[in-house]
């Protein structure tokens, strides 16, 4: 896929995020398809939740690249869910810049942006962020 020379080594960081995780990637070409998350594998950092797994790994799949590279990353802030769909973030972004033909499979798919949801403040006078106090006519 992507030609180097023989003793090449490419390191590559770039930053994923979502609602309020973030995701510092550090991609390096070549590598043996390993994933370190928080200084351990992605399977004991996400724990038996398989679905957390495939969000992850969805950009490396899909360009081919999953035993080429190898991931470190540092998740800070947010839930587990939230901090894989950074985790994916970043390594599309640190893919793109690794290899910028790969940029329209990864933008068909969506993984390059961010998705800009975010929790909704509470307002003064209501329950929740809309949740009003139940009316009372009499």
């Amino acid at each position: 896929m992507l030609e180097l020379g023989a003793q090449e080594t490419k390191i590559i960081h770039e930053v994923g995020s979502r609602k309020t995780a973030r995701v510092k990637v550090w991609l390096r070409y070549p590598g043996e398809g390993k994933i370190i998350v928080n200084d351990k594998p992605m399977e004991e950092y996400f724990g038996g939740r398989t679905f957390f797994h495939v969000i992850a790994r969805k950009p490396l799949e899909l360009t081919g690249m999953k035993d080429q590279v190898d991931i470190i990353a540092d998740a800070i802030g947010g839930g587990v869910s939230a901090q894989a769909q950074a985790l994916a973030h970043g390594i599309s972004k640190a893919l793109t810049v690794l290899n910028p033909d790969l940029r329209s499979i990864l933008k068909k798919e969506g993984l390059l942006k961010r998705d800009p949801r975010e929790k909704e403040r509470k307002k003064y006078g209501l329950k929740r962020a809309r949740r009003a106090p139940q009316y009372s006519k009499r």
